[in-house]
């Protein structure tokens, strides 16, 4: 059992932090006990709004030797309940550690905190001639957050997820231990690489205080290719054919008729074109744009050769606001149209995203329940939406529970995993058991009893 936090906590935080940082009680805003998505609430017994560390790194040696669970958060745009402290306790709130510290034009690296924001890093690196090439819809989210959840985003299928672009981190384990794992270099066979087991762990191993990001030269033009499809499966059919083809495309984004309606509801802009079931987005990039020009041309007749009714190329200023405004906004889009949703973030072989796709409808119409769906085609990592609408409170949770079971098992039987890149958190524990055999999920629970004994840092997340 968990310490219930006291007035000597509240005064030995006050001490380590400064009075005005440490909140709690009433003090606290109900919006810590959960994360954007809300399916998750539990209200902390102490907020932490850290600034260095040090700062935590004397809060988790306190926490451990009093028994007391940690949970970090940066913008708390999470949507597996990651962030929310299920057990009471504190939470370490880290966007004032907010700087970014180095940019080394050399090894081409940026080191920064974690609370900088993902848009932040991505216009600094732009100012400077460089590229930081993971590209999550959640722009607002944190750099620590991203590396947390080995966050991936659009242009994962030519560039790769957050994973392929961390150095080094410096860390704070749970008994108060900094250490930093990784560095500048750009090959590691120096023993087991810890600094991997950090990403993707959700802040169950140890808190990210320090990060220093792999950057690239930024390419002089980037294009995209709007490409309406009659047909749903022959749009999702057409991404194969794309990846096996000559042509380097960065994105590969799938999107249906009815998501982009509820973008421009929710934005109050015209998509520009809006009459198709399907459509892809596909961008290209490079140094001169006679080369892109040239690729994006052998794209869309690529894609009219299967199915397309047109592609439209979208390289004015205002259609790039409006088509990548709307696809930013998809998520939120949803979320406003209806009363409670949740989500099922799925990855299946690139092959079989037009039958996972379609598969979704048929759970719709046989649960009698709304699930719009859009993702990144390229690599198989769908975001899927379970709408509750005008459902009573039991009604919604079987249907819930029934609709996530028929994804998940779809998932499995089509080799897919749970999580493509927002994580399990606590929502998800349940599906990750079912997903993985025993002897991974024995050697996970191993990995975090070696690096948390007590079990402080973030508890019963994940596993």
């Amino acid at each position: 059992m968990y310490k219930v936090m006291d007035n000597n906590d509240f005064d030995a935080l006050r001490l380590i932090t400064s009075p005005e940082r440490v909140l709690v009680g009433e003090e606290i805003n109900p919006d810590y006990a959960h994360d954007e998505l809300g399916g998750i609430s539990r209200m902390p017994e102490a907020l932490v709004r850290v600034l260095s560390t040090q700062e935590i790194s004397k809060i988790m040696a306190y926490a451990n030797e009093n028994n007391i669970p940690v949970a970090v958060r940066g913008s708390g745009t999470g949507l597996v309940g990651s962030c929310v402290s299920i057990h009471g306790g504190i939470v370490l709130e880290t966007t004032g550690m907010n700087k970014i510290l180095e940019l080394d034009e050399e090894n081409l690296t940026v080191t920064l905190q974690p609370g900088v924001l993902l848009m932040e890093l991505a216009a600094f690196a732009e100012e400077n001639g460089f590229l930081y090439p993971p590209d999550p819809g959640e722009k607002s989210a944190t750099i620590g957050g991203n590396i947390s959840t080995n966050a991936g985003g659009m242009r994962a299928v030519k560039y790769g997820t957050t994973r392929d672009y961390v150095r080094s981190l410096t860390v704070v384990l749970p008994d108060g231990t900094v250490t930093q794992l990784g560095g500048k270099v750009v090959k590691n066979s120096s023993g087991y690489d810890l600094k991997d087991l950090i990403i993707g762990s959700e802040g169950t191993l140890a808190v990210i205080t320090e990060a220093t990001m792999k950057l690239l030269p930024l390419p002089q033009v980037t294009i995209s290719l709007l490409v309406p499809f009659n047909d749903i499966e022959a749009a999702i059919n057409t991404v194969p054919k794309l990846i096996k083809s000559r042509y380097s495309l960065t994105a590969i984004e799938f999107m249906e008729r009815g998501t982009i309606l509820f973008s421009e509801d929710y934005l109050g802009k015209r998509f520009p074109d809006r009459k198709a079931p399907a459509y892809l987005l596909l961008t290209a990039d490079g140094n001169d744009r006679e080369t892109v020009d040239k690729e994006l041309y052998g794209v869309a007749e690529l894609c009219i050769e299967n199915g397309a009714v047109d592609a439209f190329f979208v390289d004015t200023e205002e259609r790039k606001s409006t088509v990548w405004s709307a696809r930013g906004a998809f998520l939120e889009a949803i979320k406003a149209s209806t009363t409670e949703m949740d989500e099922c973030d799925v990855v299946v072989p690139r092959n079989r995203v037009a039958e996972f796709v379609l598969y979704t409808h048929t759970v719709s119409e046989q649960l009698d329940i709304r699930i719009p769906s859009f993702g990144h085609a390229g690599d198989g990592n769908l975001h899927i939406y379970i709408c509750r609408d005008d459902l009573d409170e039991k009604q919604w949770h079987e249907k819930l529970s029934k609709a996530f079971e028929l994804l998940y098992e779809k998932a499995r039987a089509m080799g897919g995993l749970v999580s493509g890149e927002h994580g399990i958190g606590y929502a998800k524990r349940g599906y990750l058991a079912q997903s993985l055999d025993n002897a991974q999920l024995e050697i996970m629970r191993a990995i975090k009893k070696v690096f948390d004994p007590k079990n402080i840092l973030n508890p019963d997340k994940i596993i």
